[in-house]
């Protein structure tokens, strides 16, 4: 499915919900922050640029049952990878993922789940992804097969709504992660 930017993140919801968010983001951060290690500079110096902002949140999919289910993949360690549509990217005026990005993934109903680091990012058409990147994914079965059924299902329904049509030469972002927060001894 198309992974960033699905589900709006604490910034895009109503102004009633938004401070409960934005707390809940901040919280998350202050914790996840020292445990995974991000800008561990002395403490005399401060936390730096990097350990003072929090990371742009967003969740998978483009559901609450299907952004819990991915983000439990990643809790699980089975999903490191993700794809999305360069189209989307455009379309939504987000930047291009890119190496060493931190990112926190938010679950079904906005809540902060998991910190991740950014470790590679490519580009390719859709018909040009390969079964390793697909079985990244850990998605179904993990296979290429499963994996091209399932996206394509997907763009096919949410792309129209951005005036693109799918084709096998839709060109993709393909990122792959690294789980920083939690860890299983986290949890």
């Amino acid at each position: 499915m198309q992974e960033r930017g699905g589900q709006p993140g604490p910034e895009d919801r109503a102004p009633d919900s938004d401070d409960t968010a934005r707390v809940a983001l901040l919280e998350f951060w202050e914790v996840a922050r020292p445990r995974a290690k991000v800008a561990p500079v002395p403490e005399w110096t401060g936390l730096g640029v990097v350990g003072s902002i929090v990371p742009p949140a967003w969740s998978f999919g483009d559901s609450p049952e299907l952004a819990d289910s991915l983000l439990q993949l990643v809790l699980d360690g089975v999903k490191t990878g993700t794809s999305t549509a360069a189209a989307e990217l455009v379309a939504s005026d987000e930047p291009e993922p890119r190496r060493g990005d931190l990112s926190i993934v938010l679950d079904g109903r906005g809540r902060p789940g998991a910190l991740i680091r950014t470790t590679s990012v490519t580009r390719c058409r859709f018909d040009e992804v390969d079964a390793e990147h697909a079985a990244a994914e850990g998605e179904d079965d993990r296979s290429l097969t499963s994996w091209r059924a399932e996206h394509e299902r997907y763009w096919r329904r949410v792309l129209p709504a951005i005036g693109v049509e799918f084709s096998p030469a839709l060109e993709l972002v393909l990122e792959r992660f690294t789980l920083l927060y939690p860890r299983p001894n986290d949890r």
